[in-house]
């Protein structure tokens, strides 16, 4: 192989690395997630109270508020909470850790969504349970580079 050949080689591999890091999470990304998140366990849909608007008319610093009902002592207790969307180059956006001397498993941020999606919470539970809500938001203009 000659200098030109290998350059010509290194820099097309480069542009496939490139081109496949921009690609956007699909539902799939996000099941794949969830599944690597939760070990596969099913999860309770009625534990998290999800506050996200329905549109959104900028992607760029969208609400995403949960409040999980958890008495939040030794043995009983929010352990996690992760933010996932299926349309964004990451499926994973955020994770909240918590633990019982918080006395309360809530929170609220803004989070950049690229287009219309789903988002998804999943709280991890001390007894090894989980907890899920999901719900779709409409984005106008895209906030990562949608």
């Amino acid at each position: 192989m000659s200098r030109r050949d290998a350059l010509t080689f290194i820099g097309a591999a480069g542009l496939t690395v490139a081109a496949a890091k921009t690609a956007f999470a699909g539902p799939e990304d996000v099941a794949r997630a969830i599944k690597e998140i939760t070990a596969g366990k099913s999860g309770d849909d009625t534990l998290i109270m999800l506050d996200l608007p329905e549109i959104a008319e900028n992607g760029n610093a969208v609400k995403v508020a949960f409040d999980i009902d958890s008495p939040m002592v030794p043995d009983d207790y929010v352990k996690a909470v992760h933010i996932l969307a299926d349309g964004n180059p990451e499926p994973e956006v955020a994770t909240f850790n918590f633990s019982p001397a918080m006395g309360a498993c809530f929170a609220s941020t803004r989070i950049r969504l690229s287009k219309t999606q789903n988002v998804h919470v999943i709280a991890a539970f001390s007894d090894g349970s989980f907890g899920s809500a999901s719900a779709t938001v409409k984005v106008t203009i895209g906030g990562c580079g949608g």
